[in-house]
């Protein structure tokens, strides 16, 4: 079979949907909408440009490319091996995967019975048990994603939306400064900051083997259907992006004291529903974490597994489980301090690896422009992450002020690369 049924193709997208809408995915639009407040519209279309369409591109990339290794193989093998185990370590066990846990707690858990060591630890334990016992078995995540989980988590969110639109909250609010002006470019760094691309390039290992375990078996059948898949999260994405975003300013208006988007929804709920608005909210929360902490466990054993099979996916599913319990309860802090740097080193690596391999076919012959063009990016970006030469940055860099300064050099470094590709043509 080459092709998959429209019911089994909406089944693997609200799969992929379920994988990348987690926490930050929930709270960043509501935040958006209430400090946009009459300019949410324009802010959200910028929000779209960047927290949906580097995902799916990201998505499309990778099925173009063969996999996250071979698309970053174009730079040389040696970045591809470092690139990759970073891009893996730092979206997994080292960073994402334990904050699901310890994010799902603090708005499930905490509220009702408190925050102590003892609960906390419990409720990792239960929590990494049941994502482990899902992600032994990567191809059949969408059994659970697709069919259970990420229906009961739109289900969920269309129940707070739909109180929200039969109940009005209020009136959008006044733009706050930030968005009073470029609402569009500010919508957009803002939809950057989710970083969700970095996941993209992992997530497309899992959904190909979905597809294939579907009965999709040829090569070219599997690359179209993920990027349809692809199509069909962003869709998803788009509408409840869309509809967070206007809960979120219609409450912008009513309630001003919130510092982020969860105090937004915590407010909108309990309006809505009372104290039963926080048993919602907490079960959007946690199944939001689930989702997403089970991708990545899946993404991760796969990966792993091609690097060392010798320990089968399983075993590394339960390695990677075991290591981010570990981290959840012993407090993000340090690590966090580690990471978060890091991400902000390779992100904007992966987004110019992203354009590059979505238009590959027209820019193959400039085979050396994939390595200046990375080059110069990843220069900047680690530079900046370390406060190297920030003042020269803040007066001379274009972008910098919005959080993009390697984007013009990533434009020199890959015209740099195309002249040198004509003066040292590829060998045949």
């Amino acid at each position: 079979m080459n092709k998959l049924s429209k019911k089994n193709l909406l089944l693997v997208g609200v799969t992929l949907f379920s994988m990348f809408f987690g926490a930050g995915n929930l709270i960043f639009p509501p935040f958006l909408g209430a400090q946009a407040g009459t300019n949410t519209w324009p802010a959200m279309f910028g929000f779209a440009l960047s927290a949906i369409g580097l995902p799916v591109l990201g998505v499309l990339a990778v099925a173009l490319s063969g996999g996250l290794p071979e698309l970053s193989k174009r730079v040389g093998p040696k970045f591809s091996a470092i690139f990759t185990l970073l891009i893996y370590l730092s979206i997994g066990p080292c960073l994402a995967i334990p904050r699901t846990a310890s994010t799902s707690f603090a708005v499930a858990v905490a509220p009702f019975a408190g925050s102590g060591l003892t609960l906390r630890v419990l409720y990792a334990f239960v929590f990494f048990t049941i994502a482990f016992v899902i992600a032994l078995n990567p191809e059949k995540i969408s059994s659970v994603l697709g069919r259970i989980t990420g229906p009961l988590l739109l289900l969920l969110i269309f129940v707070i939306v739909a109180a929200c639109i039969v109940n009005p909250i209020g009136d959008y609010g006044q733009a706050h400064d930030i968005y009073m002006e470029n609402s569009i470019a500010r919508g957009f760094i803002d939809g950057y900051q989710t970083m969700d691309a970095i996941a993209a390039l992992n997530f497309g290992i899992v959904i190909a083997i979905n597809i294939k375990n579907k009965g999709v078996t040829d090569e070219k059948s599997v690359v179209s259907t993920t990027i349809k898949v692809g199509f069909i999260a962003g869709a998803v994405l788009l509408l409840v992006y869309a509809s967070l975003a206007h809960i979120g300013a219609m409450a912008g208006g009513s309630y001003t004291e919130a510092a982020d988007g969860t105090q937004i929804l915590t407010w909108i709920s309990m309006y809505q529903f009372g104290t039963a608005g926080t048993v919602i909210l907490g079960a959007v929360f946690f199944i939001a974490c689930l989702n997403t902490c089970i991708g990545l466990l899946s993404c991760c054993g796969t990966y792993f597994n091609t690097l060392y099979s010798k320990i089968s996916v399983k075993q590394w599913v339960f390695i990677f489980a075991v290591i981010s319990f570990l981290i959840s309860i012993a407090g993000l802090d340090m690590i966090l301090k580690i990471s978060v740097p890091i991400l902000g080193m390779i992100y904007p690596v992966a987004i110019v690896l992203i354009i590059m391999g979505i238009f590959h076919e027209k820019i193959e012959r400039l085979h050396l422009s994939y390595f200046w063009c990375v080059l110069f990016t990843g220069i900047v970006s680690v530079m900046v992450q370390l406060g190297i030469g920030t003042n020269f940055f803040v007066n001379y860099m274009p972008l910098y002020s919005m959080g993009l300064p390697w984007i013009v050099p990533a434009i020199i470094g890959f015209i740099i690369g195309a002249i040198l590709s004509f003066i040292f043509p590829k060998r045949a």
